[in-house]
């Protein structure tokens, strides 16, 4: 398997066991484009995808609603969306990602939680080097369908990587190339399970267990306040291990 399969799955393991946090989270994101796109999904196919990560994730459909009322609402929320970066202990690079409608309220949030572990919080962009910005689609195999056919065809719409996941098939491509790739893949029959953007590091830094158990105490502040969507690191996961 890849590298960026590798990285995303020991990931996914810890994101998606707290299922409250990940409804918050695709709710948000369901908002957001309900706001800037349009309420209807058959017009909007960022809505139309994020309702595929919603069913992916057995979010309730009177939740997925409400986030879709939520942004027709006249004294809703206004969410910005914001990337913060900075090192936490032992040079790991962090990106964390937020939707907030108080951004003096998350920038001293994650500052303070950067400076009570060991990091500092840095330039937005300064850590965009260590990172690819990545499309990932995961979608159903069709009946006889060809795989090494159905990269040839993908390459052409900016994806990059394909890889066989038991009954799935995930494709990594780039970030400025997420509406083409999805177009593609609904214009020619594909099931989109989710889709999403993901940060993949370059290169991933090997820590202790004590270094290890340091580092997580900063990443659960991150994924545990309400204005944080997304949070990437460059530390070596234990059960990614070679």
């Amino acid at each position: 398997m890849g590298r960026a399969f590798e990285y995303r799955k020991a990931r996914k393991l810890k994101r998606w066991g707290n299922m409250s946090r990940t409804f918050t989270r695709i709710g948000k994101e369901i908002t957001i484009a309900a706001k800037s796109g349009g309420p209807d999904p058959d017009t909007n196919p960022r809505l139309r995808v994020l309702m595929q990560n919603a069913k992916a994730a057995n979010m309730p459909k009177d939740t997925v609603e409400r986030a879709i009322k939520k942004a027709t609402e006249k004294d809703s929320s206004d969410y910005k969306e914001i990337v913060y970066e900075g090192y936490g202990p032992y040079g790991i690079a962090i990106v964390v990602e937020a939707a907030t409608d108080n951004n003096t309220r998350t920038v001293a949030n994650v500052r303070s939680y950067f400076n009570k572990h060991g990091g500092n919080l840095g330039t937005q962009g300064s850590l965009a080097f260590l990172f690819d910005h990545k499309s990932v689609f995961k979608i159903k195999p069709k009946d006889g369908m060809d795989l090494e056919e159905l990269e040839l065809e993908l390459i052409d719409y900016g994806v990059d990587e394909l890889e066989a996941d038991e009954e799935e098939i995930v494709a990594y491509g780039a970030f400025e190339e997420f509406a083409n790739i999805q177009k593609y893949l609904e214009e020619n029959g594909y099931e989109i399970v989710s889709a999403e953007f993901e940060r993949i590091p370059h290169e991933l830094k090997e820590v202790t267990d004590e270094q290890r158990a340091q580092i997580e105490k900063l990443l659960d502040k991150f994924e545990d306040d309400e204005d944080v969507q997304n949070v990437f690191h460059n530390m070596k996961e234990a059960d990614s291990a070679e």
